[in-house]
């Protein structure tokens, strides 16, 4: 297949002689063959033209979810890698939360082999325990060697400290990657927003910043006792910054991410007691948000990612302490980040650490693998649900106004826009 992308603005720091340049760009079987200033097309060739086109390399989100298998109905990985295509996306790590759980090789097999052919490349991870149970560790070295990038019981605390040092320890042998949520489910109780004045104006039941910030400061310590590569998913407080900024200057081996609505909303819009707004982890301060955008740009926060999970509406559209924790966030992530942080660093933040992963970065230059994304970084629109590729709608960003918006991907020798 050949395909000519026509006057792309390259945004690519890693190329120097690239970079901010507009360039013509024939891709054939696969491979950029050729970038120059003009490209004529030959034979059957497919021509995108479009007046704003940027192009990057391809962005990866670290948190995704999708249904399939057991919940098909939220999203099938066909139908969510699609999503994740429209939403500029050639790499997603994908959540160990379908059922039954990927807690063995041929879970792992199962979802590779039901991705194979799309354009956008799943990457699974498996659960730390059997049955995301918490009690036994799961055929962890079995499932790297089927493909799992890391092991996390998704969204569930691993109560048991010394599960935590044995993985660890026994995930060096083979160069794993052990995740773990950061919540001490004894101090959040049966907390579902964040502990502070919103919550006790609303009567909702509170999670304080210190049920994060003891777990992750446990996980740290046992870090610091076993060594390894530990991943801490999620974080939402501004003492959960300065704990993984102390670890990272003593040398050990952690990397952490945060989610995008975890930068961008408050507890204070949870007034309206809408559901889309239910996750976890909860909504923080402004205070929190100040400090998360500045681990950010500080490189303490490894990643940024839309914590993607589809839900069917009848987990949404019930009583608030009731509704099931999650909103999507593939589609609006760019148009986001952008506002938060400029075009060159969120470029930088969704093509960075591929590597933790056992993912290749691949270059934008003549004879590299094509895995580009392509995007209009000034268009300014209001996020409805026109703009949702999903089949499940459950978005806190509706009515939000974005600036810029995805417009595909060139990957696995295929175009989806």
């Amino acid at each position: 297949m050949n395909i000519l992308l026509k006057s792309a603005t390259i945004i690519d720091k890693s190329n120097t002689s690239l970079h901010q340049k507009k360039r013509d760009i024939l891709i054939k079987n696969g491979v950029i063959e050729k970038i120059a200033a003009k490209i004529q097309p030959t034979g059957k060739t497919q021509v995108f033209d479009y007046k704003n086109l940027h192009i990057s390399q391809g962005w990866l989100d670290t948190s995704v979810s999708f249904g399939e298998p057991g919940y098909e109905e939220r999203e099938t990985i066909a139908s969510g890698l699609i999503v994740a295509a429209k939403s500029g996306f050639t790499d997603i790590v994908l959540n160990s939360n379908s059922n039954p759980v990927p807690d063995s090789s041929s879970n792992i097999v199962f979802l590779k082999n039901t991705a194979l052919g799309q354009a956008t490349k799943l990457h699974p991870l498996g659960m730390l325990t059997s049955n995301g149970e918490g009690k036994d560790l799961a055929e962890l070295y079995d499932m790297k060697n089927a493909g799992a990038v890391g092991f996390y019981d998704y969204k569930s605390p691993t109560k048991n400290s010394n599960l935590v040092k044995i993985a660890l320890l026994y995930a060096q042998n083979f160069d794993g990657l052990v995740y773990s949520f950061p919540l001490d489910t004894g101090i959040a109780g049966k907390g579902n927003v964040n502990e502070g004045e919103v919550s006790t104006t609303l009567g909702l039941k509170g999670i304080p910043a210190l049920a994060e910030e003891l777990q992750i400061a446990r996980d740290l310590f046992i870090l610091e006792y076993t060594g390894g590569k530990l991943h801490i998913p999620t974080i939402s407080t501004s003492n959960s910054v300065k704990l993984i900024s102390e670890a990272k200057k003593k040398g050990l081996h952690v990397s952490c991410s945060v989610a995008i609505h975890n930068l961008w909303f408050t507890d204070e819009v949870l007034e309206e007691f809408d559901s889309n707004y239910k996750v976890m982890p909860p909504l923080r301060t402004k205070n929190d948000i100040k400090s998360l955008i500045k681990g950010v740009k500080d490189g303490i926060i490894d990643f940024v990612t839309t914590d993607h999970t589809p839900l069917n509406i009848e987990l949404k559209q019930v009583e608030f302490d009731n509704a099931t924790y999650g909103t999507i966030g593939l589609e609006n992530a760019f148009g986001i980040l952008t506002q938060l942080f400029g075009l060159e660093k969120t470029i930088e933040l969704l093509t960075k650490n591929k590597d933790l992963y056992g993912i290749t970065a691949q270059k934008i230059a003549e004879g590299e693998v094509a895995n580009i994304t392509l995007f209009d970084p000034d268009i300014a629109y209001k996020f409805t649900k026109e703009h949702m590729h999903s089949t499940s709608k459950n978005s806190m960003f509706l009515g939000v106004g974005l600036k810029g918006k995805a417009l595909g991907v060139v990957a696995n020798n295929q175009i989806i826009n």
